[in-house]
């Protein structure tokens, strides 16, 4: 394995692990700790840190060491009253188009995540499954740029997705919210859409409640 293939293969398991909060934000990365784990020598960490910081996702500080960044609640809900907006729109967009074989889609789509949750299995395929719904409606209606901008929130969005599906575990209403929004395309209701989107993307928010402020107030930059 090259220098570039075995960082690259560094960062993966890095960023999935900070994403998935299996790193907590504000944890400590030593570089010697992370030399020892994945048997390299310092200049690939440092060249994967230094992406991950790129990315908004660790924080560098010299002389001083390295920690994964906090979340900036402000940003999160700047994110999310942007992507209530857009998706609104989108979906609006899509409800024009919709076949009955994109509306099997994603009725299938919303299947495969009833049928994970009555069994046994990894909250990141939740949130894949998750992720792979709404992006139906973004490509159908040619707007991939729009969804990757989304996805790409991931310092502090897709973080905050997965602490309330990681630390809620409330699978079983955001997947009612699909069967919702997936009957609302079915009507063609397009007025129920921004009430039914405000509601799933500001999910999360609701159901932490307090715990933002207690339990998971270490997760987020003071100001």
């Amino acid at each position: 394995m090259d220098a570039n293939t075995n960082s690259d293969a560094i960062y993966q398991i890095l960023e999935k692990e900070i994403i998935d909060l299996v790193i907590k934000p504000g944890t400590s990365l030593s570089e010697n700790e992370l030399c020892g784990r994945f048997h390299v020598s310092r200049t690939p960490i440092r060249s994967v840190l230094q992406r991950l910081q790129e990315n908004g996702l660790v924080t560098i500080i010299p002389y001083k060491g390295t920690a994964v960044t906090l979340l900036d609640f402000d940003i999160i809900n700047q994110i999310i009253y942007q992507r209530v907006a857009v998706e609104t729109m989108v979906l609006r967009d899509f409800m024009k188009l919709c076949n009955p074989m994109l509306l099997e889609n994603i009725r299938y789509t919303v299947r495969r995540s009833e049928l994970l949750i009555d069994g046994d299995f990894e909250v990141s395929d939740f949130y894949d499954l998750d992720s792979q719904l709404h992006e139906i409606w973004f490509y159908e209606t040619k707007k991939p740029y729009l969804w990757d901008m989304i996805q790409k929130a991931q310092s502090n969005y897709s973080r905050f997705r997965m602490m309330d599906i990681v630390e809620v575990h409330n699978f079983a209403e955001i997947v009612s919210e699909h069967r919702e929004m997936l009957d609302a395309i079915a009507r063609k209701d397009a007025p129920a859409i921004e009430p039914l989107l405000t509601r799933h993307l500001y999910g999360g928010i609701t159901r932490l409640g307090s715990r933002l402020y207690t339990e998971f107030h270490d997760y987020f930059a003071q100001k």
